[in-house]
């Protein structure tokens, strides 16, 4: 028995399956990149096989917000920077569940960091995509934990004091098991790194540029990019830590003087996740909770039940 019927299924699924009937189109603004994490989210869940049934998408505030509004699965909208925490929860419910997080920079690196470095710690098994255009776009401009030092704005009209968060260089150091970064003028690179942080198995953080051409001009296109996988320039072991902390580094530094580079940075598949974690030392079943509260002849566990049990 499945909590969700489509779990496992094995079966060829269309891209076309994930377009909802209510809201097909979606209506974010000509020229953004959301429209790319969309049809790259699209692609690499078909080629995965994955069945809208089996999918769980748990989306912040703000444009990225609206993702799962255009994309036909499970979803959930939760509020401003709280999505890691219920993705987090589902997970742990029902770990055959496939969960994906989505919140753009303010969300995910403002509001939310503290979920993304907690979340990234314990490595819970889900993938989180943050929609990077460096900018409070939904809110019509304001500066974001990414706009560049300098960066003007209508809540920083003289230019930003502060230098930009380090998305990628943060991650790393609060322990995601896999880090990429990709963006929306590489589609192709978009949907094979989604496909890569689906299947890992653990914390896969993608920080996605996705260009904002209503608020923040300065950031233009992203483009030219340079994947740094197929570049002799930028040789290094993604599977060794200080390699990738010092190629993140360079990344990051040079985003801001037009070089744009993007793939993948670490990767960590000898780590266990959070639940597999929390199975060893016995305070989470093999079984899924989720599979237990669709059985009829289940009798239900209550949590003060056990509390009482171990004072006895």
């Amino acid at each position: 028995m499945s909590a969700f019927n489509a779990i496992d299924a094995d079966r060829d699924v269309e891209r076309d399956e994930y377009t909802p009937g209510i809201e097909p189109q979606a209506t974010w603004c000509p020229g953004c990149g959301d429209f790319s994490v969309l049809k790259a989210l699209k692609g690499a869940m078909s080629e995965l096989g994955k069945d809208p049934e089996e999918i769980l998408l748990v989306t912040g505030i703000g444009c990225s917000g609206k993702l799962n509004s255009y994309f036909d699965s499970y979803g959930f909208h939760t509020l401003h920077g709280r999505a890691l925490p219920v993705a987090r929860a589902a997970k742990l419910a029902n770990p055959d569940l496939e969960v994906v997080a989505a919140g753009g920079d303010g969300d995910g690196y403002g509001i939310g960091g503290n979920h993304l470095t907690h979340t990234a710690r314990e490595n819970h098994d889900i993938t989180y995509i943050v929609f990077n255009n460096e900018i409070f776009g939904l809110t019509k401009g304001q500066t974001s934990p990414t706009s560049p030092k300098g960066h003007e704005s209508k809540t920083q009209p003289h230019g930003s004091a502060k230098d930009p968060v380090r998305p990628l260089s943060t991650s790393l150091t609060a322990g995601s098991s896999y880090v990429a970064r990709t963006a929306a003028v590489n589609p192709n690179q978009a949907q094979e790194i989604l496909v890569e942080a689906i299947e890992h198995d653990g914390f896969s953080h993608i920080d996605f540029l996705t260009q904002c051409p209503t608020w923040n001009k300065d950031a233009k296109q992203y483009v030219p990019y340079i994947d740094i996988q197929q570049n002799d320039d930028y040789e290094f072991d993604v599977t060794n830590r200080p390699e990738a902390a010092e190629m993140m580094y360079e990344t990051e530094l040079a985003v801001h003087d037009g070089e744009i580079l993007t793939g993948r940075y670490y990767r960590d598949d000898e780590r266990r996740s959070y639940t597999e974690e929390k199975q060893a030392i016995g305070e989470i079943p093999e079984e899924p909770l989720a599979e237990r509260y669709h059985d009829d002849d289940y009798e239900w566990e209550r949590t003060y039940d056990m509390i009482l049990d171990a004072h006895k």
